[in-house]
């Protein structure tokens, strides 16, 4: 493909902040540019009687024990600043409380992640203004001028429900200890749809690193004038993430040629390294059968876990130019003409190919083809512990002499799936062969919903634990 994409990072989730007040401060109090020091205490006033029941009821479930009063008051703030419930549950999910008690690892590598405090906060909201100082309660309209304010490391852009235009650029740089975390409040509540005139192909072009991009919509199913989207999120910096997104219906309509698209790319072009790619549903992809057009492109190192791909013109998830040292660990992938390639090609940067690229744990049902190594792949791949079932040209093409092991060939029986259902649920039925069967090495510590996976529960194959 032609300069398309790259993806690459290890899971770097920073510390559980949730059950501190302190700690919260910044993350959910007071403007664009306010410091943990000089924000006031939150108090109860923000939060109905019943929400804040809910919020108790949260503790119970999760902490098992009641709300201390300082934790109570910080999440009623955090409802005041438009943050959801499902968001709170996550924060107290990803907690060390939480993870004691489900003997679980404190990093939540599924579902909606924790969000530490950060120095700069800045909000978005359709209501809002591009004249405004993006505070709270004066938020900017746009994320393209969010954009503009989102440059320094540890600021997290806080992106009420709506519909925003796309084809925005980022290009702040975060840092190690600091990243930029761009958050849509309610999972997929923040929807990024075409402008009425499209002046670029990409729907979210970040150049940045130290960027997470978290719970947002890309629909790219009703076209404007200009130019046609063929990229949904794009990221050419280093030490990104791209975490819990629904991508779908982008380039379904473009010529099908060489110049390519991917719903989520991650490039090595502009030497792009460790990009993780977690949690996102991504489907209907390009045009049908077109082999230039990807769901999940990945052209550097990182992680590739907690996916649901269907219905992609060539290959669910594809490596290609400089790819290596990835690990693409418990995704769901179906119903398009490739299920997972591992290869390389048309290099950047290295002509040593795709290595030390672990395959564990996929369910890759239903494509055309199953997993396939291509161009230059390398021997220190592994293939183990994944469902290859129903993939009728073939169901593994490796090279170099390279085996799999302990893979199953059986339905996997999902709760109600189908190649042509608007939402097919990829979920496990109690019946499904795959419960259990999954190897602990490199297994992420919850699925796609933050649902525990560990030794006691069990490790499933696929993006959804039981």
């Amino acid at each position: 493909m032609n300069k398309t994409f790259a993806f690459a990072s290890h899971i770097r989730h920073h510390a559980v902040l949730c059950a501190t007040a302190a700690a919260l401060v910044t993350a959910f109090g007071g403007g664009n540019a306010v410091a943990a020091t000089s924000a006031t205490s939150p108090t109860l006033e923000a939060a109905t009687t019943a929400q804040t029941e809910q919020i108790r009821q949260l503790y119970l479930d999760l902490l098992g024990r009641e709300p201390d009063a300082a934790g109570l008051a910080w999440w009623a703030q955090a409802l005041d600043n438009g943050v959801t419930m499902e968001f709170i549950a996550a924060q107290l999910k990803a907690s060390e409380e939480y993870a004691k008690r489900t003997n679980t690892g404190s990093t939540a590598t599924g579902g909606m992640p924790t969000i530490p405090a950060t120095t700069y906060n800045y909000y978005v909201s359709p209501t809002g203004s591009d004249t405004a100082a993006g505070t709270k309660t004066a938020p900017f309209k746009t994320l393209a001028r969010a954009a503009k304010a989102a440059i320094k490391p540890s600021t997290t852009v806080w992106v009420a429900p709506g519909t925003y235009a796309g084809g925005i650029k980022t290009t702040g740089n975060g840092s190690a200890s600091g990243r930029i975390y761009w958050v849509s409040t309610t999972k997929w509540g923040a929807k990024i749809v075409p402008p009425a005139s499209s002046t670029n192909k990409t729907a979210w072009d970040n150049r940045g690193h130290y960027v997470s991009i978290i719970g947002f919509e890309v629909d790219g199913s009703k076209i404007g004038s200009g130019t046609k989207w063929t990229l949904g999120i794009y990221t050419g910096g280093s030490y990104n993430v791209i975490q819990a997104n629904h991508v779908h219906h982008t380039a379904t309509t473009i010529p099908c040629n060489s110049a390519g698209g991917s719903a989520i790319g991650v490039d090595s072009y502009f030497k792009g390294v460790k990009g993780d790619v977690i949690g996102n549903v991504v489907h209907d992809i390009g045009p049908a059968g077109c082999t230039y057009v990807q769901g999940i492109y990945h052209s550097t190192s990182g992680t590739i876990m907690n996916n649901v791909v269907y219905r992609v013109g060539s290959a669910a998830i594809h490596l290609w130019h400089d790819a290596t040292d990835l690990k693409i660990i418990n995704n769901t992938v179906s119903s398009s003409v490739f299920g997972i390639i591992v290869g390389g090609g048309d290099y950047y940067f290295t002509s040593a190919g795709a290595n030390n690229v672990h395959v564990h744990n996929n369910i890759v049902f239903d494509n055309q083809y199953g997993i396939s190594e291509q161009g230059r792949t390398g021997k220190g791949n592994t293939y183990k512990n994944n469902l290859v079932f129903q993939n009728p040209k073939y169901n593994y093409r490796l090279l170099n002499g390279l085996t799999y092991t302990n893979t199953m060939t059986s339905n996997p029986l999902f709760v109600a799936y189908s190649r042509t259902a608007a939402t097919p649920n990829f979920k496990l039925s109690a019946s499904s062969p795959v419960i259990g069967r999954g190897l602990a090495t490199y297994a992420p510590s919850t699925d796609i919903e933050g649902r525990a996976r560990n030794a006691t529960t069990g490790f499933d194959l696929g993006a959804y634990q039981h």
